[in-house]
């Protein structure tokens, strides 16, 4: 743990931090808007440079709810937000008890408070059991409301009508099963769905969408739910999602705007345009500043 002087421990906000560089957009927000900030730093996926943005730093276990409420009351933090990337699909591999060391609370969320193991039951029931001990879990976004995607075409270049196709056919598939809580992303071409994201992630589903489809030119749509809660799993695109969009061929990415980050966007969009991939964000009903083909 670190800590420094800061201002009183009533204005205290948590952070509960994964991996990528949106848990240090979190943290500048925070701490230009004036709030004390506590870290909890998840061991294995959170930047050890977020020590030096934090009034208090902690690192914990990723299964380890127990020592976050402990942390946080002892912090007096009342509000908190998660943000960064944590593989569930880990929590799935061999020995994954003796692997993450969960803890009583943890293991009472995970086998009897949680209706089931999908991510909306999983992370409702955290919120819920830091609800319990005094902790509200805020909209992951407060702090950094810019990093929000935009409608429109983001890249010099728009989709062509065949691409256009792809991306209002892949939304309405996309969406529905966002909605059932399986995946927020959808690989597609020529109107058929090459591959769908479910517990390994995006960028994993990049990597098949490639092997399955190696000609390239596919479309990736990535979606956020129909009642997306933006305390936690926003959907998000970055830096690596170009790299790996690149090596896999694909040349579309179609993402919701208002609710998906768009991280590092500077070198994201420089990223896409090296790489001839277009950029576009809709609405949720499939809109587009200066209209869409065939809309």
């Amino acid at each position: 743990m670190t800590s420094r002087p800061s201002k009183s421990s009533a204005d205290a906000l948590g952070l509960i931090a994964g991996a990528g560089s949106f848990p240090f957009l979190v943290a500048e927000g925070a701490r230009k808007e004036g709030r004390r900030l506590v870290i909890v730093g998840l061991r294995g996926f959170a930047e050890p440079g977020l020590k030096e943005l934090a009034d208090s730093f902690y690192w914990s276990g990723v299964v380890r709810l127990g020592r976050w409420k402990r942390i946080f009351r002892r912090e007096r933090v009342g509000q908190a937000i998660m943000a960064g990337r944590v593989r569930k699909a880990d929590m799935y591999g061999r020995f994954r008890l003796l692997r993450y060391l969960p803890d009583l609370t943890s293991l009472k969320v995970w086998y009897r408070k949680a209706r089931d193991k999908r991510n909306d039951s999983i992370l409702q029931a955290a919120a819920d059991e830091l609800a319990a001990g005094g902790v509200t879990l805020i909209d992951s976004t407060r702090y950094c409301p810019q990093a929000l995607a935009q409608a429109g075409v983001l890249t010099a270049k728009p989709p062509n009508e065949r691409q256009w196709q792809d991306i209002r056919f892949g939304w309405r598939i996309a969406k529905e099963i966002a909605r059932l809580d399986v995946g927020q992303s959808i690989a597609v071409k020529e109107q058929e769905v090459i591959a769908v994201e479910a517990i390994e992630g995006t960028d994993e589903m990049i990597r098949r969408a490639g092997q399955l489809c190696p000609q390239g030119g596919w479309t990736l749509v990535k979606v956020a739910k129909p009642n997306q809660d933006m305390r936690f799993d926003v959907p998000s695109i970055g830096p690596g999602t170009m790299d790996n969009m690149h090596a896999a061929g694909g040349k579309v990415l179609a993402v919701e705007a208002g609710k998906t980050l768009l991280l590092e966007r500077e070198r994201t969009l420089d990223l896409a345009r090296k790489y001839g991939i277009i950029i576009v964000a809709l609405s949720g009903e499939l809109s587009v500043p200066g209209g869409m083909p065939g809309a």
